[in-house]
């Protein structure tokens, strides 16, 4: 066998086995561990920063897992993605909110889309000017990172506890396992590593989905075809790889079983088709997006062809 077919071959096994997936997820609680135990002896700001990205990449990770990935077992799938290091959302929620997102008919429906970022217009009429002009600051970027978080988690538990009154026993058995999750999170954190929770909150989790909310933010948008809903975010290396290349979205909803890091070669051999498709709803990076949204909307909060009443949805809008 010659150097270059052995090469071919290994490189075949690597991804076959998914052997990137099992490395990051390797990277990623190796340096949370690290970061957790060594938290008193870093600087504030690297702290942050690391904490933070950190976070965010096991979001990414999970989004991942939800999509079948590193194998073809569930069980093992799920353990991997099971620890709750951002204490607030139940793996198990969400895969069953995140699965129903990519129904790619109803996405940006604020009734069908768990994920949706819109109302319906009759919500929107009911909702106080406090709530308007709140929602409004929300829909920018700088909104979405500074309110997003604290939104998004509140918004969720409201709707968990209406999904309890319905079904108590599966919402039971979800919340059960994910407490005991927490409670081994936070016994390591807090006990172990003397961290207090003030500081994992906003050292971790909240920058974390801060910056993983930097990704959502401009995926979709409201049109009448569904092909014209999902944007590409091209031209970033960085975020893109935190997101494990999901900012190329419309690669990703086409496929959404592709592992991540065969996403850019997917994207570049069907880019025309995409942006085609998506009738040219392409960034060139994320810089592009803050040049655009930063502080204007980046559409209405109202759903523009939703008029019906808003039925809460399942949330778990990470992804």
């Amino acid at each position: 066998m010659t150097r270059g077919a052995a090469r071919g071959k290994r490189k075949a096994l690597w991804r076959r086995l998914e052997l990137p997936t099992w490395s990051l997820a390797f990277v990623i609680y190796g340096a949370w561990f690290a970061l957790t135990w060594f938290h008193a002896a870093l600087p504030g700001s690297l702290l942050f920063l690391a904490g933070g990205w950190i976070m965010a990449w096991h979001m990414s990770l999970q989004h991942e897992i939800v999509h079948g990935h590193p194998t073809h077992s569930r069980p093992i799938n799920t353990a991997l993605g099971f620890p709750p290091l951002s204490l607030w959302l139940p793996f198990e929620c969400y895969r069953r909110s995140h699965l129903a997102h990519h129904r790619n008919v109803i996405l940006t429906d604020p009734i069908e889309d768990p994920e949706s970022g819109y109302v319906s217009r009759a919500m929107w009429d009911r909702l106080p000017a406090p709530c308007r002009l709140f929602l409004r600051a929300h829909n920018t970027l700088a909104g979405r990172v500074i309110l997003g978080p604290a939104l998004l988690v509140v918004r969720f538990l409201w709707l968990e506890a209406a999904s309890a009154r319905h079904a108590p026993t599966a919402t039971l058995r979800i919340w059960v396992g994910h407490a005991l999750g927490v409670a081994a999170v936070l016994w390591w954190t807090s006990v172990i590593c003397g961290m207090p929770f003030a500081t994992y909150i906003g050292f971790f989790v909240y920058p974390g989905l801060a910056l993983t909310l930097i990704r959502s933010f401009a995926e979709h948008r409201a049109a009448a075809d569904p092909a014209h809903r999902t944007a590409i975010v091209e031209e970033a290396p960085l975020l893109g790889l935190l997101f494990l290349h999901s900012n190329l979205h419309v690669a990703h909803h086409a496929a959404p079983s592709l592992p991540w890091f065969d996403l850019p070669r997917y994207h570049r051999a069907n880019r025309a088709d995409f942006v085609q498709r998506n009738n040219g709803l392409v960034y060139r990076g994320y810089l592009d997006v803050a040049r655009r949204y930063l502080l204007a909307q980046h559409d209405t909060v109202a759903h523009p062809q939703h008029s019906s009443g808003l039925v809460p949805a399942q949330a778990g809008q990470k992804n």
